[in-house]
């Protein structure tokens, strides 16, 4: 009788676990985890070639073309393309499945989700619980860049949003606007080649831009030269959606660890420093004065 009793609920949880789905019940065939796409695909001009996520961000009117791919990492792929408001940088993440950065948990740590079962079905890593995992991801990135942004740190400007219901309908995809030029995309930093003068102005404009971030409360969770970014003589930084916060208990050895991978990065451009003392530089910039605000535009 106590089984009987509990299979409305399991088939009302079966929405979110994929686990507790009746064994009779016909499974529909998984779809396989997207990885890198062939760059052939989003710029296919005919429809019934073309990448689904391309054709939606076109039919939302967020870019015109992708133009050609800029780089490949771990959890996404960055891609030039056009749109209305210009050149853009498309940012395409891979399904959590196919990445090769595949745990994220110490990034979540601290982080309160009231739903019981959205919170099982992400934990179990169920197919729907990495389906908001990847959306929760994305959005976070825009989110981010929202909020840095309008706070006047040195980050790109976000193309979708500022409200959360807009740039949803745009995951896996993260649109801002290119630095640099399309025929000359701003560099990292551990890519540029700085003189002395510059690698110090750089160093300085890194460290503050780490305080500015801890000012607002947040660790990057991957503060070095390899998500750093050089035009024009400034510092923009880039890759938001690990960004922590102080109500995560790895918050402290996080933030630790961002002075760390700075400094080791800025060794290749001759600066010597020490982590410990750029982790108190950091502290105690972050308690001087802020940057002036971007106005919001209506």
């Amino acid at each position: 009788m106590s089984a009987q009793r509990q299979t409305p609920w399991m088939t009302q949880d079966d929405f979110w676990d994929d686990a507790n789905e009746p064994q009779d019940r016909i499974r529909r065939p998984r779809k396989k985890p997207a990885g890198r796409r062939a760059l052939a695909d989003l710029t296919a001009e005919d429809s019934d070639l073309q990448d689904d996520i391309i054709r939606r961000l076109k039919d939302l009117g967020h870019i015109t073309e992708v133009v050609a791919e800029l780089k490949s990492g771990k959890e996404a792929t960055a891609y030039v393309a056009r749109g209305p408001r210009g050149s853009v940088l498309l940012k395409l993440y891979r399904d959590l499945e196919a990445r090769s950065f595949k745990n994220d948990a110490v990034y979540r740590a601290g982080q309160v989700i009231l739903d019981a079962r959205a919170k099982r079905a992400m934990e179990g890593r169920t197919r729907k619980g990495l389906a908001m995992l990847q959306e929760g991801w994305v959005n976070a990135e825009y989110a981010h860049l929202w909020q840095l942004w309008h706070a006047g740190l040195p980050v790109p400007e976000p193309l979708v949003g500022p409200h959360p219901f807009e740039y949803a309908q745009t995951t896996p995809a993260v649109l801002m606007r290119l630095i640099g030029t399309e025929d000359q995309i701003a560099p990292r930093l551990s890519d540029a080649a700085l003189s002395p003068q510059q690698a110090q102005s750089a160093w300085d404009q890194s460290v503050r831009g780490m305080a500015d971030l801890l000012r607002l409360g947040y660790a990057h969770g991957d503060y070095s030269t390899y998500n750093l970014l050089w035009w024009e003589d400034t510092v923009t930084i880039i890759d938001f959606p690990q960004l922590t916060t102080r109500q995560n208990p790895h918050f402290h050895d996080l933030l630790a660890r961002d002075a760390q991978s700075l400094v080791t990065s800025f060794r290749k451009h001759g600066i010597q420093a020490d982590a410990q003392s750029t982790l108190r530089e950091v502290q105690r910039r972050a308690l001087g004065p802020a940057p002036t605000p971007r106005l919001l535009l209506p």
